[in-house]
């Protein structure tokens, strides 16, 4: 095992107290302790936060739409009954819920006729007025339109996949007519998210206040079958002791058999050759992996990127299973989206793609269902997230930017994160693991991860990088400060498991759960099979994190381990030739509080770090001030 004197200083200048209210393993394998930029990149002369600054002075400039409003009750709009149900409402909890009743007037075609008739007149507001709307269709957004929710608004989208299949711009026969789609950074033709728009101009979805509400009834059973769209992530049995969504009540959202993302899917080819001809052997044999383990959905996907096929051949829709998202814009600009309620979310809550100029405001992302996401900005350009609001079944805020080749949207980059309050989730504040295309100039200040569900349902990690030998790309320029964690995160470990012969002993780090602040280059590298793009992680400056503890198992606890970072992994590359393997390099933590780690023997996990910098880090009753390269 490699040690290292860490030499940890006593503070004597600074109370506890007051220190808390000014922010509110073996050898090789690690010691354990426990694309230029744009105009606005931030370069090492000045200060970073001005930087910021100037990105918020730009995006808040108001989009403007013209003073004319088209309520959708002058195209045909009624309003529905509603009626209580029992149904899902997180991925293992049921609970009491309305929904409209059967038979109720669909205003779908109400708010597209409103839409097609804003957009032509020039633009302004579509309005939906208070009250429970059902609505058996996408809401696709046009150019200069602005679709508003009045307060009491309550959309009750259709649970039924057909419905997300019926309207898309390309016929693909028995798979139904889809939408140009992004699932998990890779481009496919799949079922219309519930909200969507493609290459427009100058559009909003806001609302007056959080009773306006967009409702995915994703927990809501469709068929008689007990099927909706979150049994299509289901489980065969309840999660394990400690897991985020292992719940208390001893229910979870089982799937039926073969009908999911993670089934092998007999609809899709034995072979990549039946729709890759052009791959030769060796080619062909490493995107598929040993097994049929390809051909599950979600892996399938990923399979036909890593073979370049073309969009027009991805095709999923009917016989598929890959959830849409609840809002997607896909090469949009001057995008606004404020003052509502997203909750039941088949999918991600929020996934913008390819857009620029963009701001978020006074969101309220509610949903606990699998992989609700709340905000994914993926390859965006100019981004302001402020005075939002997160309680989410997954990541709260995850800045993406594709997988794999699908990389030609470019980075993420010039992106704003304040004054945002996270509940529950996988990560707080998270950086990939779908950056194939790299995220560069993020500043993220003033944020509260409120972890109120810590009892039940923890969050897993507060401050979160992750990517691997397939994801890849680049993580530069990266500057989070203020962060105020009043009820720890997550005091269990989670690990994911290593390729075999992997210098990383099998589930020796916590990099899935545990981690206040985990920098994670080994992103479960057993779910890729195409592993030659090493990533680059370097300039991340973190300062100002306050971890209160929390009384649990008869002690008081922050989280599992105070930091964690696992540089990238040589022996988990399987591409040719012998490339050039970085360690994260150039960060800086400091002025923080880190709390009480339940692993006090080794608060601290750094492999493959040059240049980690801690200042005035604070983690039990020791003080760090010192630089580390492994």
């Amino acid at each position: 095992m490699i040690m290292k004197n860490l030499n940890p200083t006593p503070d004597t200048s600074i109370s506890p107290r007051r220190r808390f209210l000014q922010g509110s393993a073996v050898a090789g394998a690690g010691l354990a302790l426990s694309t230029p930029f744009t105009v606005l990149a931030a370069s090492k002369k000045n200060d970073p936060w001005k930087e910021a600054e100037a990105i918020v002075k730009r995006v808040r400039m108001p989009v403007k739409f013209r003073k004319q409003d088209f309520s959708i009750t002058n195209f045909g709009a009624l309003n529905c009954e509603t009626t209580e149900i029992t149904a899902w409402v997180s991925f293992v909890e049921k609970a009491k819920m309305r929904t409209p009743v059967k038979g109720s007037p669909d205003c779908y075609p109400a708010i597209t006729a409103a839409i097609k008739a804003c957009h032509q007149a020039g633009g302004g507001r579509v309005v939906i007025p208070k009250g429970n709307w059902y609505c058996a269709g996408p809401i696709v957004l046009l150019s200069n339109v602005n679709v508003h929710l009045q307060a009491g608004a309550h959309v009750y989208f259709s649970n039924n996949p057909d419905d997300y299949a019926k309207y898309g711009a390309f016929d693909c026969g028995a798979n139904g007519k889809l939408s140009i789609t992004r699932w998990e950074g890779n481009d496919c033709l799949n079922f219309s998210s519930l909200v969507y728009a493609h290459g427009q101009n100058n559009i909003a979805l806001t609302g007056e206040d959080w009773t306006s509400i967009l409702d995915g009834q994703a927990g809501v059973d469709w068929n008689d079958q007990a099927e909706c769209w979150w049994s299509w992530k289901g489980r065969q049995k309840p999660s394990s002791a400690g897991d985020i969504a292992a719940g208390t009540s001893g229910e979870y959202i089982p799937h039926i058999a073969g009908r999911t993302e993670e089934s092998v899917n007999p609809n899709n080819p034995t072979s990549l050759a039946a729709i890759a001809p052009h791959l030769s052997e060796e080619e062909r044999s490493m995107i598929e992996g040993k097994g049929d383990r390809w051909r599950r959905d979600s892996a399938y996907l990923r399979a036909l990127a890593e073979a370049k096929v073309p969009l027009e051949k991805r095709i999923f829709g009917h016989g598929h299973y890959l959830r849409p998202h609840m809002v997607q814009f896909i090469s949009c600009t001057n995008v606004y989206f404020a003052n509502y309620q997203s909750t039941n979310t088949p999918f991600w809550q929020h996934n913008p793609v390819n857009c620029k100029n963009m701001h978020v405001k006074h969101i309220y992302a509610n949903s606990l269902g699998p992989n609700s996401d709340g905000f994914d900005p993926e390859s965006c350009d100019l981004v302001v997230i402020e005075d939002c609001t997160f309680d989410t079944g997954d990541d709260c805020i995850a800045v993406d930017s594709g997988k794999g080749p699908d990389i030609q949207f470019g980075p993420s980059q010039n992106i704003v994160i304040q004054n945002c309050q996270m509940h529950s989730g996988h990560g707080a504040m998270t950086f990939g693991s779908i950056m194939s295309g790299g995220i560069q100039n993020v500043y993220a200040q003033n944020l509260v991860f409120e972890n109120s569900h810590w009892k039940t349902d923890p969050l897993n990690i507060a401050i979160r990088f992750k990517t691997n030998m397939s994801r890849g790309g680049f993580l530069r320029n990266l500057h989070i400060r203020n962060v105020t964690i009043p009820n720890g995160i997550r005091t269990t470990p989670a690990f994911y498991s290593t390729i075999p012969g992997s210098v990383i002993p099998n589930k020796s780090v916590a990099t899935s759960a545990g981690g206040v602040i985990t920098i994670d280059c080994g992103y479960d590298p057993n779910n890729d099979n195409v592993r030659n793009r090493p990533p680059v992680v370097s300039d991340i400056h973190i300062s100002n994190v306050k971890v209160a503890n929390v009384a649990i198992n008869g002690g008081q606890f922050s989280s599992y381990q105070a930091l964690v970072i696992l540089g990238p992994v040589v022996s988990d590359y399987n591409g040719k030739g012998t490339p050039m393997i970085l360690p994260v390099s150039n960060v800086t933590i400091k002025d923080c509080d880190l709390g009480n780690p339940v692993n006090a023997a080794q608060p601290i996990y750094l492999y493959n770090v040059k240049g980690l910098r801690l200042q005035n880090v604070k983690i039990g009753d020791k003080t760090f001030n010192q630089e580390f390269s492994t």
